[in-house]
């Protein structure tokens, strides 16, 4: 195919995770085969300063990431800031926001080729850390925020004010706070509910309250959320999975929507993410191995 061809995404990044094994020599593929219809590809590591360059001085307008959801969530806190779209193509095992599979990737290719994707635009938070009316961090958010006990099995009490005004006083060993995305994630393991991508909603999650509220709320489209923590013993935040943070007494962590969405290219229907649910609840790797035993008998 011609440089001509139809597709808007002219310069692609191709982001390997460091830790997947065979992901950097399949992205070097990926980028050879779009090198060859005219696209300028660049293949990389994700954490290459080179690759991140590119992505942050405007000179990519498509990441490809090879992975698994951990690797999509690692893109979109580089991609989304700077409105740059993520395809991902999974090299592991079940991975819920990955669009293509490893196998399928030339044909998917040739459909963006021809411009026969679309965007999706997914919520983010962002959420900033304070003690008094010092700031100590901020974040961007594609899953969750999770205020939760440290190494201590001990609980630990959060108050939730929505929008300055009071919904709750948690006693647990968390709180989570999550996108839509990040429904089918911890706050799913949580036992909460799952929300559409399509939604802008911030979902509250209690983990293991302990005589307390211990149901899940959907707040209203554009409400801040903000958790304070109190406690006598260790206390930590972590967003997305990332390293924690100490909390001490009082802090509160700000919790609100974005003002930048995550964008994923897809291919197939917008019904999509219900035919995926079904798979994802029906996945179950300890009845798979057991099925493998049986079927080596």
């Amino acid at each position: 195919m011609s440089p001509s061809n139809a597709s808007p995404f002219q310069h692609i990044v191709i982001a390997a995770h460091p830790l997947v094994k065979e992901a950097l020599a399949e992205g070097r593929k990926v980028a050879s085969f779009l090198q060859r219809h005219g696209v300028e590809a660049y293949a990389g590591l994700l954490d290459a300063p080179d690759l991140r360059r590119r992505v942050q001085e405007g000179q990519a307008d498509l990441l490809i990431a090879l992975g698994g959801d951990g690797t999509m969530l690692r893109a979109g806190h580089l991609c989304a800031p700077h409105g740059v779209p993520v395809l991902g193509i999974n090299m592991g095992h079940f991975g819920f926001l990955i669009e293509v599979e490893r196998s399928e990737w030339r044909n998917t290719l040739r459909q963006l080729l021809l411009g026969e994707a679309w965007l999706e635009e997914r919520m983010m938070l962002e959420a900033h850390l304070y003690r008094g009316k010092a700031m100590l961090h901020r974040w961007d958010v594609v899953n969750e925020v999770v205020v939760s006990r440290g190494q201590y099995v001990r609980p630990i009490k959060v108050t939730a004010f929505v929008d300055d005004l009071l919904l709750a006083r948690y006693v647990a060993d968390g709180l989570i706070a999550a996108t839509p995305t990040g429904s089918t994630a911890y706050a799913l393991a949580a036992g909460g509910p799952i929300l559409p991508p399509e939604l802008r909603n911030i979902l509250l999650m209690p983990v293991a309250p302990h005589l307390s509220v211990d149901r899940a709320v959907v707040l209203s489209e554009g409400s801040t959320v903000t958790l304070e923590v109190g406690v006598s013993h260790e206390a930590v935040v972590s967003v997305d999975g990332h390293d924690p943070v100490s909390l001490a007494d009082g802090d509160r962590i700000h919790v609100r929507a974005n003002r930048y969405p995550l964008k994923f290219v897809r291919f197939r229907g917008r019904g999509y993410f219900y035919r995926n649910l079904t798979s994802y609840m029906n996945w179950n790797p300890t009845v798979e191995k057991e099925s493998l035993r049986g079927d080596s008998r």
